[in-house]
């Protein structure tokens, strides 16, 4: 094509945290971008929320503490593995991540519409409630987008277009993802009554707690729950293997409800007004499901490329998008200032991105998602620790036994087998 022909340099296709944080850096290299979304607003479409590991967005934004719309400062992180009757969790607290801000809670309808006026303010033209049909393909090189009838012609696309990305399809870059790959995410955003949020959690203000769920919440479907503290809400779900929960007949919805009667997340949500609640699908397969992420004229970032890390503890995606929007910006623009936008030009962003720590800590977890395929971590474990922990603390006339009997006495009437806690112990050091 002309040079004339060209409406932008960039178009980037989705306004969530991979896509504006690319769109806001090439525009600040000063090139022209065009940021495309198919909701109303940026944000409109992502509901509820989550916890950002924010140093890489800090690293982009060196304002973000003072300007962004976060929710609270996390220094709490609790791993709970869950029976119908009780929780058992490893609870970790540490002022040291309070200060220095290593992760916070957001609600993306509020980031996503912040960073999206920071792209506008650096020049990008943002375009809310346009849906991208498809590329445009010039003699095998991608040379803009089509939104109905219109088309957008650039020298390259960005596909930030999320876990099920269609551009990715639409160029041939990744096949259709295996159910296992994928997971549903079931999303609710929680208001409590004034005043309590701190108390029930027992928080400083600004300081915030992350809980990781495993075991019952999911009723044995391969995934986990969370819980984030907000401002004055919660945001609360379940992340469900998409394998897993057709295999065993099971509906999201009533799982949702499950988790919502449990005693523990009765005690945190009780008289809580639920103000949002969602579903969509998540990337669970880690490194195996990345695929191509350069071709001519295209880069693929965020979930669209795959970028998600699930170890059980911690649950990432948005700081990896933050990672992946940055060796994208560098080397789209150095592509384009070389006149050379094929896939061979645009290669140092896999470059880039696989030396970078988004893809470092891909490999060093790539075996992650297997390990958490597991069935014994959601049906075994929790009533195993539950069980160890009853007798320990349930106190009667009975004489009382060492630890390690009482550990023995529980795994004999557990399902669980010594060899199968080897085995499990030894891959999960492995994969995490």
């Amino acid at each position: 094509m002309s040079e004339d022909q060209f409406d932008f340099d960039v178009t980037v296709v989705g306004a969530g945290v991979a896509g504006a944080v690319t769109a806001y850096l090439l525009a600040q290299k000063g090139l022209s971008v065009a940021l495309i979304d198919r909701g109303e607003t940026p944000g409109s479409k992502n509901l509820s929320g989550g916890v950002l590991y924010c140093r890489s967005m800090t690293t982009v934004f060196p304002d973000f503490f003072d300007q962004a719309p976060y929710e609270r400062r996390i220094s709490r992180n609790q791993l709970v593995f869950m029976t119908p009757e009780s929780s058992v969790a490893l609870d970790y607290a540490d002022e040291r991540l309070h200060r220095g801000g290593t992760a916070v809670t957001v609600l993306r309808a509020k980031l996503d519409a912040w960073l999206a006026e920071r792209c506008e303010e650096a020049g990008v033209m943002v375009m809310p409630g346009t849906r991208v049909d498809g590329l445009r393909i010039d003699q095998g090189r991608v040379v803009g987008v089509r939104a109905g009838e219109d088309e957008l012609n650039c020298r390259v696309v960005v596909a930030a277009d999320g876990v099920n990305s269609f551009l990715c399809r639409d160029a041939g870059l990744r096949p259709k993802p295996a159910s296992n790959q994928l997971a549903l995410g079931v999303k609710a955003v929680v208001k409590l009554p004034d005043g309590q949020l701190e108390s029930r959690f027992g928080l400083a203000p600004d300081h915030g707690a992350a809980l990781a769920l495993v075991g019952d919440c999911t009723q044995g479907v391969g995934g986990g729950g969370f819980l984030y503290t907000n401002r004055d809400s919660c945001s609360v779900g379940l992340v469900l293997r998409l394998d897993d929960l057709v295999r065993q007949g099971l509906r999201s919805v009533d799982l949702f409800d499950h988790l919502l009667a449990h005693p523990l997340l009765e005690r945190y949500l009780a008289d809580g007004q639920l103000v949002e609640y969602g579903c969509h699908l998540v990337a669970e397969g880690g490194r195996a499901m990345r695929g191509q992420i350069v071709h001519n004229g295209l880069v693929v970032v965020g979930d669209a490329a795959g970028l998600t890390i699930n170890t059980g503890f911690t649950v990432r995606g948005m700081d990896l998008a933050v990672g992946s929007a940055i060796a994208a910006a560098e080397a789209v623009a150095a592509a384009i200032a070389a006149d050379d936008v094929s896939a061979a030009g645009l290669a140092p962003y896999e470059t880039a991105l696989d030396q970078s720590y988004v893809g470092q800590d891909m490999r060093t977890f790539a075996k992650a998602p297997h390990f958490m395929e597991g069935d014994r971590l959601y049906h075994d474990y929790g009533p195993l620790l539950a069980d160890i922990l009853f007798q320990i603390y349930h106190l009667d006339t009975s004489p009382r036994h060492r630890l390690m009997k009482v550990a023995r006495s529980a795994l004999k009437a557990s399902p669980l087998r010594l060899t199968q806690l080897a085995r499990d112990g030894w891959e999960g050091v492995r994969a995490l």
